[in-house]
């Protein structure tokens, strides 16, 4: 591991002024420090971030979780439980009790991709870790990687699942930098690779996630989320479905429908929302939906199955919510 500056912040702006634009915040660690010892990552400076506030409170008729809130607690709370279960689910499909118990909500959301290639320092190329340096994963063993969204620099896929529970609810992201305070949308936060995909979020040089909001959401009571992996012990997702509806006399009168493991980012499918609002709950209808937003997929030569896969996830999850089921 490479030496690095370690500080430990007392508040929000302390934290901004000690990375000075080029220290690490560290939360839980959970993936960072891993990188670290990987020297994937050599941070010069780690401002240490876990102490700050981590409460959960009622805001604008949804909740106000600090980022420096670990993940069990969140999966926990009774307010996420009733009024926002996709995202309780979520979370327990995502890592071991140790690891949640660590991690924090604003690491979550800067997790990065667990590409082999990305790990292979010493015989890989990997436009993520040098960019110009090339993508070893498009020709090489890609199972795992993007059907959509990628590009000829990067086809890895985000990890996270937390986040694609949130980029189903609308989640807000808040942010606190050397230039004050601003929010983005979590659908807006993380990138896709384009020809720079070293470049994860829309993070500002010293910019420090303070804070997500979830607003209030009458159709996210009704919400769940489905995992689709390798193994059932914590492996990273194939492909996942967050989705949350709103269901009156058998017609979907709003949706919110968002995708895991298959992008460089949580894949929002807006387009299969869009073909659901204002139709009937059924199997078909889910279907096309379904096919709709796949439509632009470009799989690779190891994972053409994840097309199908995901399509069936997409039917499968909102059948499990309207009891539209095969």
């Amino acid at each position: 591991m490479t030496p690095f500056r370690y500080a430990r912040a007392t508040d929000v702006t302390d934290a901004v002024r000690l990375a000075d634009g080029g220290a690490r915040y560290l939360g839980g660690g959970t993936n960072l420090v891993d990188l670290m010892r990987e020297t994937i990552e050599r941070p010069a400076a780690l401002v240490d971030v876990s102490g700050l506030p981590a409460t959960i409170e009622a805001h604008d008729g949804g909740l106000l979780i600090g980022a420096a809130v670990r993940n069990t607690a969140l999966a926990e709370h009774p307010a996420v439980r009733a009024r926002y279960p996709v995202l309780a689910r979520a979370i327990l499909a995502g890592a071991s009790a140790q690891i949640r118990n660590m991690a924090t909500v604003g690491g979550n959301l800067l997790q990065r991709t667990r590409c082999a290639y990305f790990y292979d320092e010493e015989g890989s190329r990997c436009n993520k870790r040098v960019p110009g340096q090339g993508c070893d994963a498009i020709d090489g063993f890609n199972r795992i990687h993007a059907i959509l969204g990628a590009s000829p620099a990067c086809v890895a896929t985000h990890p996270s699942d937390m986040c694609v529970a949130l980029a189903a609810l609308d989640a807000i992201v808040h942010l606190h930098g050397p230039d004050g305070t601003r929010t983005v949308a979590l659908t807006d936060f993380h990138t896709l690779p384009g020809e720079r995909p070293d470049i994860e979020t829309v993070l500002a040089p010293g910019e420090l996630i303070t804070a997500l909001a979830l607003p209030a959401s009458p159709l996210a009571a009704r919400s769940t989320y489905r995992k689709v992996r390798d193994r059932a012990s914590y492996a990273f997702a194939l492909v996942s479905v967050a989705a949350a509806i709103d269901l009156e006399d058998g017609i979907v009168r709003d949706v919110r429908l968002a995708l895991g493991g298959v992008a460089h980012k949580p894949w929002r499918a807006t387009k299969a929302e869009t073909a659901l609002r204002n139709g009937p709950a059924t199997e078909a209808a889910f279907r096309a939906a379904a096919e709709l937003e796949l439509a632009d997929a470009a799989p690779l030569a190891g994972n053409g199955f994840k097309v199908e896969l995901a399509r069936r996830a997409i039917v499968a999850t909102l059948g499990e919510l309207t009891g539209e089921t095969a």
